[in-house]
């Protein structure tokens, strides 16, 4: 694959991080509060919203193999992807266009953005095995997860200074500049879906099946088999649920902790782009270590940084360590995350790559599950939150240990 195919494959990251970035972590849960929901009783809109997210989230889980097994059909990859990312973009765009009260509608069009964003990322990271051979896999991985950083961050900055200072960008209040906020959400998603449709090209299509829908359905049976048989891929997503679960658990908590301590919607974001621009140099050095040590090894660093986190969490008592996490997280998150994805890419069949990685994606729809069901219970055994987020270093350990039992059958830096 030239360099334009990878870089183009790489800027679909740059584009579809901007929703989660600015709209799910982002404007969207207290827009939905303060603006379309703001007839509504604090405790109906929040079950609504937590509605919403599970519908979707739930959704996906459901759909995320099939869609990987759609996607290995006769080299339907970029296809599906594109009709899950231009999903996602109008319905994120058609957020603009949403009045005031209008909550149900303003709900539609972001659980249907979340069904674009997630299941954009099925053939997105399937299509990774076209991308780059083995010694290639962590640097070309980390460099999508890095403009993802990037171009997430660059966006949503933009959008935190339209909020904050309306006035410099000729609007009338913030409210206004979070509803334009999402329009250039959905068009840049789009824009940088674009080198994507036109420059990538799958490398190893498997042979479509009689009836689509029928192949993919048989596709989908014969390869949740075939996982059990590969046993090496098996284990390690036993393990990446039990450590990706503890990552997206420490992300929430963090935020928790802020408001927790009396930190003001402001240092929130702020703290928040902190990790954004963090990560996007952070995620190219993890693809350079992936190369040197091994994706494994690598993998292992970031998972001793987060138990880091978590003991540091456990003492924090001041303002300013808040954003000393934020860093923290920013330096191993996408690091964690891309050396993951090119891992287990050594670890399955190329051209069945696309139901390898819905498998994989709907475990990622179950993260953050265990985790704050473990603090809750401890928190309430011991009458401590601070020693319920102890919890959290059992996935950390739990799914290290697991990690440890994986081997690769060859890897730059000498893994097995």
């Amino acid at each position: 694959m030239n360099r334009r195919g990878r870089l183009s494959w790489a800027l679909y990251d740059w584009g579809n991080s901007a929703f989660a970035t600015s709209v799910m972590a982002g404007f969207f849960p207290v827009f939905f509060k303060e603006y379309w929901a703001r007839g509504l009783d604090a405790t109906d809109s929040t079950f609504w919203l937590g509605m919403g997210n599970s519908a979707a989230s739930t959704l996906m889980i459901v759909l995320a193999p099939l869609i990987g097994a759609l996607a290995d059909q006769g080299g339907n990859k970029k296809r599906m992807l594109v009709l899950f990312a231009f999903l996602g973009a109008l319905m994120t765009s058609s957020l603009f266009l949403v009045s005031a009260g209008l909550w149900p509608l303003a709900l539609l069009c972001y659980a249907l953005g979340i069904v674009g964003f997630s299941g954009s990322i099925v053939p997105y990271d399937a299509l990774l095995v076209d991308m780059a051979e083995e010694p290639e896999l962590d640097r070309v991985s980390a460099l999508g997860y890095a403009l993802g950083y990037l171009g997430g961050g660059l966006l949503f900055a933009l959008s935190v200074v339209m909020v904050m200072k309306p006035e410099l960008f000729g609007l009338a209040w913030p409210g206004q500049a979070v509803r334009i906020s999402f329009l250039m959400v959905g068009i840049w998603w789009a824009a940088f879906t674009v080198p994507l449709l036109l420059f990538v090209h799958e490398r190893n299509p498997a042979p479509a099946r009689q009836g689509v829908i029928r192949g993919a359905l048989r596709e989908l049976r014969d390869n949740l088999r075939e996982v059990r048989r590969h046993r090496m891929a098996f284990l390690f997503l036993f393990a990446y649920w039990l450590y990706i679960d503890g990552v997206d658990t420490i992300v929430r908590m963090a935020v928790d902790y802020g408001l927790a301590i009396g930190f003001e919607p402001e240092d929130l974001l702020a703290a928040l782009l902190v990790t954004q621009f963090v990560g996007f140099p952070s995620a190219l050095f993890f693809g350079w270590l992936g190369a040197r040590l091994g994706p494994k090894s690598g993998i292992m660093i970031a998972l001793g940084v987060y138990t880091l986190v978590v003991l540091w969490a456990w003492v924090m008592k001041r303002q300013w360590e808040f954003y000393g996490l934020a860093v923290m997280i920013g330096l191993v998150q996408g690091g964690v995350q891309s050396l993951s994805r090119s891992l287990y890419a050594r670890l399955i069949p190329p051209d069945r790559a696309g139901v390898f990685f819905g498998i994989y994606n709907m475990l990622g729809k179950f993260a953050a599950v265990i985790g704050p069901l473990l603090v809750g219970l401890v928190g309430v055994a011991t009458r401590s939150s601070r020693t319920g987020i102890l919890a959290i270093l059992i996935l950390f350990v739990g799914g290290a240990m697991v990690l440890h039992q994986v081997r690769v059958k060859a890897d730059v830096g000498g893994e097995r």
